[in-house]
């Protein structure tokens, strides 16, 4: 029972360590920065505005206009793109849409919200919202599932009246991510995130100068934290956590069948 009460007693003092890292290992949302929220929104993949996770974005355009941001999301985060549109006074019916693009230009399917909506006539504003399946930190070179590195915004009107076509239009756009932690992890890891310029920036000795090697570099945001490395995750404490219960609990099956002793040989006296 000594060995018992001691196994219970490590066991308390690593579950209460582990349970506050677990915890602490999602990264806590940044806090809005009216100065360096970004104003304007790019017209390509190439010239997209980069933001932070939790950075509210705004843009003025025109109706008929592609509009492009781009976010760094990590292994096990689950992104939530959500823009509002505030259209003019007076238009048509018209049909917005938003599409997201991980850093190989793969349209990734939202797992669920409002990725398409038509605003009525004389609508003052639409509201959009994807939210992403859960980025992995590996995956088959077939397969269409999200992987670390940047990812791509599109806004744009795919059913406008050619009246209303170069309207003005403002536009907000804000990046949100729920970790989900072990739950969604799996083995493996990429050798670099899906970043464009990854390759230039992490080669050594293939740019002739710093000039060059940083004009190739297309992206230049990435998590707080820095990127994940791919083997850790918080299932390695619940599996340790739950090896510790499994021990205890066979000790304790042990302590309470094996009974008092050997049975003793004195015959009983009649």
């Amino acid at each position: 029972m000594r060995v018992v009460r001691a196994l219970s007693a490590a066991l308390l003092t690593v579950g209460l360590a582990a349970v506050p890292a677990a915890a602490d290992s999602s990264p806590s949302p940044s806090q809005d920065d009216a100065s360096a929220a970004p104003t304007q929104a790019g017209t390509s993949f190439r010239t997209a505005t980069e933001i932070e996770q939790g950075q509210r974005a705004t843009a003025s355009g025109s109706t008929g206009d592609y509009l492009y941001w781009s976010f760094p999301a990590d292994t096990g985060q689950r992104p939530t793109v959500a823009a509002t549109v505030k259209l003019p006074d007076t238009h048509a019916a018209q049909t917005w849409q938003i599409d997201v693009y991980d850093g190989l230009r793969r349209r990734q399917a939202c797992h669920y919200g409002a990725q398409t909506r038509t605003a009525a006539a004389d609508a003052a504003s639409v509201e959009l919202a994807c939210v992403l399946r859960t980025v992995r930190s590996w995956s088959e070179p077939w397969a269409n599932d999200p992987l670390p590195g940047t990812y791509y915004v599109r806004l744009t009107a795919t059913g406008v009246a050619a009246a209303d076509l170069g309207l003005p239009v403002d536009s907000e756009i804000r990046v949100d991510s729920r970790d989900i932690g072990g739950s969604a992890a799996v083995d493996g890891s990429l050798a670099e995130p899906l970043v464009p310029g990854i390759a230039t920036r992490s080669g050594s000795g293939s740019g002739s100068g710093d000039e060059e090697e940083s004009s190739a570099v297309l992206a230049g945001l990435e998590p707080e934290d820095g990127w994940a490395s791919g083997w850790w995750s918080d299932r390695w404490v619940w599996t340790a956590v739950g090896g510790a219960l499994a021990a205890l609990a066979g000790v304790a099956g042990y302590a309470l069948t094996r009974g008092s002793g050997r049975p003793s040989r004195v015959p009983p006296t009649a």
